[in-house]
């Protein structure tokens, strides 16, 4: 049995294991993918990676700039550009950010952030949990994971739980009767909103590279307006020391994913010589805008992103349960502010949890990045 199951290894399942970890606790991770790090995602590709996920790290707040200094000095990530553009569909023209800021990245992509939360962690991967329930007695919660051939159990029992996944997945789990988790907190899960988002990866002829070269573009991410079928485009091979072959990661808008979210005629993953119909709609509208070759990739992979960004968050950092036994919900939904408020969440539900628990002391914030670097 363990102190604490958290489900979900995104960033605040992950800040929210270590922290208790750190304290001494016995912690276990449910992920439900083979990877880490939720949305701060990375796609492996043929000879190189592209991050179809998070964008960057933005270090604008204390928070996020502990995390970048201990990521800098152990070389998983360094600067990427210092100013982000955005399209204007009345002039075609690239408008600089008015702030200058530097953006982060990791070489080998966006998901060894994750990883680097993950350091030293108990992660049970492909561990899809299917129910949650107290036992009888109500001490201890029971959770039932979806039978694999890589589980060597579909049971995990634990004092405690956090639930760090997406507000719709996190519904599901709570609201049978048997949870005993109030109409009221129920409620508040299901006011959270998210908008889906479809990103394309594009790969080009290593020919194109010279082509780049020759045109050298200002920018390495370029956002556009809302109302537009594209969200963002990144060049995303300038990541990439030594890139054999140019590679662009496209954002679809929230409206355009909402339209073709649930197509059939998405290609699976895999190469593929020709962008299918989808992709092209994408792709062409990027070709329009900046690189007129855009268009003519030599591969494409999709992938939609369900929950890509919470709209409609809670006001609150995180989410109690009115449940027999400790739970508490976290994530961006819990705050909002994407990546800051995923790992603030985490850290508040971490503090919720050890209260529940033996109540230690709990370590400065400064160093607690550094504890995982060891």
């Amino acid at each position: 049995m363990f102190d604490v199951a958290v489900i979900g290894a995104g960033m605040a399942g992950l800040t929210c294991a270590q922290q208790l970890q750190q304290l001494g606790y016995q912690v276990v991770v449910l992920e439900k993918s083979r990877g880490v790090g939720g949305r701060v995602a990375t796609r492996r590709l043929p000879e190189t990676r592209a991050d179809h996920g998070a964008r960057f790290l933005k270090p604008n707040t204390d928070l996020l700039h502990q995390l970048v200094m201990v990521l800098s000095s152990h070389h998983i990530v360094q600067p990427w550009t210092d100013r982000l553009y955005q399209f204007n569909p009345d002039n075609g023209e690239l408008v600089a950010d008015s702030n200058w800021c530097p953006y982060y990245i990791a070489p080998e992509g966006m998901n060894a952030v994750g990883k680097f939360l993950g350091t030293g962690l108990n992660i049970c991967f492909s561990g899809r949990v299917e129910k949650i329930y107290p036992d009888r007695n109500n001490l201890i919660w029971q959770i039932t994971l979806e039978a694999t051939s890589e589980l060597e159990s579909t049971e995990v029992a634990a004092r405690t739980l956090v639930m760090a996944i997406p507000a719709p997945q996190a519904l599901t789990l709570l609201e049978p009767e048997a949870t005993g988790v109030s109409s009221v907190v129920l409620d508040k899960v299901r006011s959270v909103e998210f908008d889906p988002c479809i990103a394309v990866m594009a790969g080009y002829p290593a020919a194109r590279q010279q082509d780049l070269a020759q045109q050298n573009p200002v920018w390495r991410g370029l956002f556009f307006p809302p109302n537009d079928p594209l969200a963002w485009i990144a060049w995303d091979s300038s990541k990439r020391k030594g890139a054999k072959q140019p590679v662009f990661v496209l954002h679809s808008s929230a409206e355009f994913a909402q339209n073709y979210l649930e197509a059939t005629d998405l290609q699976p993953a895999g190469d593929s010589a020709k962008a299918d119909a989808l992709a092209n709609r994408i792709l062409d509208r990027a070709a329009e805008c900046t690189i007129p070759w855009l268009n003519a990739p030599e591969w494409v992979q999709i992938h939609r992103w369900r929950y890509a960004f919470c709209r409609r968050p809670l006001p609150e950092e995180i989410l109690i349960a009115d449940s027999p036994l400790p739970l508490v919900c976290a994530g961006d939904w819990c705050g909002g502010n994407q990546i800051e408020g995923a790992l603030r969440s985490g850290f508040e539900a971490a503090r919720w949890i050890n209260g529940q628990l033996q109540e230690l002391p709990l370590p400065p914030l400064a160093s607690f990045w550094h504890r995982i670097a060891g």
